[in-house]
């Protein structure tokens, strides 16, 4: 049982013992105990696994350039080819009870009360690991982590719930990881990538990655799933929905043009997952996903939730310069060319002098700057970047962005007033902020701190007490259950909530 002296100090604990609702914290890491990892990678799909498995980590955490990541270099050769700076001491570690609280399920789940949670939602440290196994490993490498983990929470999930690592190279690898892990290891949540890098054809066509892997590195571009895809993703997405899954994506963004310091981690670090996370989402939005897929839900973690009210601010902004209509206003074929000649000879002085053209001419040679650099002018459904999307009003692009999409904001991240500032977010909108402590990372060094670090916000005016309960209940609760109303079908979740109904109405009894 938990100590009563660790439970009495924590001052999460106390901000709990005052909420009248639960606390689903949406967002914590923790280690994997390597041997037993290992060992039950090996049995389950021979050893084999477990050199993917490590190679896969190794390709993830470390850049090397001849067999040197970026510590073993000189500050020469980082420069000469400009390596990318790492992170380092991810991990708490001074704080050994809570690093043994990470790797330890049992010591998890008898100190969430002093976290102040009522939930959680578990990230293993290796849940994608497999995405950097060879092809012909990775579908059975995933398989057999989520199964690890699905094996050793089981017995705490009132409480407990760990995601689902989903390899999303292709659409049909995507749905054979999610039907295994959800039909038959009973997952709730799944984690994916927000972006698979692949090879430009045109490059690689050239250059073939066997050959020039050097080259393979760097002439690469993204697909974020939705927008400008090679593959129809949509089959995975349906799945998703029929299966009543939430998706969770961690996705980042270091090493973009702006965040490739070879010498900042901290430079390359901060934003780092708003931008990411915010490139997948765009592309979902853009791409129509959110439109043929309403029931879709979607948490982005680890960015914060302001940029989701700031897209969703610049896309209403921008709709109302860039719809269909008002797109007219830019049309160079409406400029009247007979108004424009007869300003020019008015008020043209000593800058048209010497200059003898016609209302065409003159009108072609104004419009050129801006125009003429095109080989011809976008036609047809080229002049809508909002046609994919479906949208129509302002209304739609709420359904479509606010709606599916939630923000991990992490506990003592100021920036989430943005997010429930209903004055500044069109149509008096707040945007879906989610409690998403990140338990297990740097930023947390004792897991005691973060609710109490939220309910600051409260006590300064950052944001209301209905928002602190949004934030930290009613946000994550739709979220799950939106997607799935069965999501907390036996656990902790549900029977709080019906005891705090029970005592609702024998208090409304008692008052009558």
């Amino acid at each position: 049982m938990v100590e009563h002296s660790r439970l009495n100090t924590s001052r999460s604990a106390k901000i709990r013992a005052q909420l009248n609702y639960p606390v689903i914290d949406t967002d914590v890491h923790t280690n994997d105990f390597t041997p037993a990892f290992e060992d039950y990678i090996a049995n389950y799909g021979g050893s084999h696994l477990v050199d993917e498995l490590r190679k896969a980590e190794n390709s993830r955490l470390n850049s090397r350039i001849e067999g040197k990541d970026w510590y073993q270099q000189t500050p020469e050769e980082r420069q000469y080819y400009r390596t990318l700076r790492a992170p380092w001491w991810a991990r708490v570690t001074r704080n050994t009870l809570d690093l043994a609280t990470y790797t330890l399920p049992e010591l998890l789940y008898e100190r969430q009360a002093e976290q102040g949670s009522d939930y959680s939602v578990l990230f293993p440290n290796n849940a994608l690991a497999a995405g950097g196994a060879k092809p012909e490993h990775r579908q059975a490498l995933q398989k057999a982590i989520n199964h690890y983990h699905a094996d050793i929470y089981r017995k705490y999930s009132d409480r407990l719930t760990p995601v689902a690592g989903i390899t999303m190279t292709t659409p049909e690898e995507a749905i054979a990881d999610l039907e295994f892990a959800v039909n038959t290891l009973g997952l709730k949540v799944i984690n994916i990538p927000g972006g698979v890098r692949r090879p430009i054809k045109a490059i690689a066509d050239k250059y073939p990655p066997d050959q020039f892997p050097e080259i393979a590195k760097y002439a690469s571009y993204t697909d974020f799933f939705g927008l400008d895809s090679e593959y129809d993703y949509d089959p995975f997405w349906a799945k998703v929905v029929e299966l009543g899954v939430p998706v969770t994506t961690h996705y980042g963004s270091q090493g973009w043009t702006g965040r490739s310091s070879i010498s900042n981690y901290m430079n390359n670090h901060i934003g780092h997952f708003a931008d990411g996370s915010q490139a997948f989402a765009k592309a979902l939005f853009f791409g129509g996903v959110t439109r043929r897929f309403p029931k879709l839900r979607v948490a982005m973690l680890e960015g914060g939730a302001d940029w989701g009210a700031h897209v969703y601010i610049h896309l209403v902004d921008r709709f109302s310069k860039r719809n269909l209509k008002a797109l007219q206003n830019y049309n160079p074929a409406l400029t009247n060319s007979n108004e424009l000649y007869q300003l020019f000879e008015r008020f043209g002085g000593e800058v048209t002098q010497g200059y003898s053209l016609s209302p065409e001419e003159l009108t072609r040679t104004v419009l050129g700057a801006s125009f003429n650099r095109y080989s011809r002018d976008p036609v047809g459904s080229e002049l809508e970047d909002f046609a994919a999307a479906g949208i129509e009003t302002v209304e739609d692009i709420r359904d479509r962005w606010v709606n599916p999409f939630f923000f991990g904001s992490e506990s003592d991240d100021r920036t989430i007033a943005a997010a429930f500032n209903d004055k500044a977010n069109p149509l008096g909108v707040k945007i879906n902020a989610i409690y998403s402590s990140d338990v297990g990372h740097w930023d947390v060094p004792d897991i005691t701190l973060p609710l109490a670090e939220s309910w600051e916000l409260v006590e300064e005016g950052v944001i209301s007490e209905a928002d602190f309960k949004a934030y930290v209940f009613e946000n994550p609760y739709r979220l799950y259950t939106e997607a799935n109303p069965d999501f907390f079908k036996g656990t902790a979740i549900e029977s709080k909530l019906s005891n705090i109904e029970a005592k609702s109405n024998t208090e409304n009894l008692v008052t009558a």
